[in-house]
């Protein structure tokens, strides 16, 4: 069936999504606090702890679609990541915020963010929360691990087996 090929992709496509943005804010955790503290959504004692914490749910994340274990669990999870960061973008582009999203790395103030930069960063997590949707209703595909991930077997009849 197709649809086990389309969720291949889209599980190998998210997780290299989360791979590489948790990768680069791994390598620069003070350039992750800088980009954390930007949205002005958390109390500065909390700032540290969530730019330090995401890449290694992003990094997490990504492992686990990569090799196919827990795949609608971690979809769900990743759909629930990607709105907290959707909602958060929409909230800095709201507030008149001038900022780079540091989804992939930077982050932090600018001078003249444009506004359909906001919109570019929210659509295109919103076609990262497709990928997870699809995951969530479609978690089977192959070159999974997991026992729920992987395709199921076709059936042989009891005729066929007679034979």
């Amino acid at each position: 069936m197709w649809t086990k090929w389309i969720s291949l992709l889209a599980r190998l496509g998210l997780a290299a999504v989360f791979l590489v943005s948790g990768w680069v804010k791994a390598v620069d955790p003070s350039q992750t606090v800088v980009a954390v503290r930007a949205y002005q959504l958390l109390p500065e004692s909390l700032v540290r702890p969530v730019a330090v914490t995401l890449p290694v749910v992003e990094l997490a994340l990504g492992v686990l679609l990569v090799i196919g274990l827990g795949v609608r669990l971690v979809s769900v999870v990743s759909g629930l990541v990607l709105v907290v960061l959707i909602a958060s973008i929409a909230s800095a582009w709201a507030r008149g915020l001038s900022i780079d999203c540091g989804c992939f790395g930077g982050g932090g103030e600018v001078a003249d963010a444009d506004p359909s930069d906001y919109a570019i960063e929210i659509a295109r997590d919103v076609g990262f929360l497709a990928l997870a949707a699809w995951l969530t209703v479609f978690p089977r595909s192959p070159f999974a691990l997991g026992p729920r991930s992987r395709p199921v077997a076709p059936r042989r009849d009891a005729d066929a087996l007679a034979q």
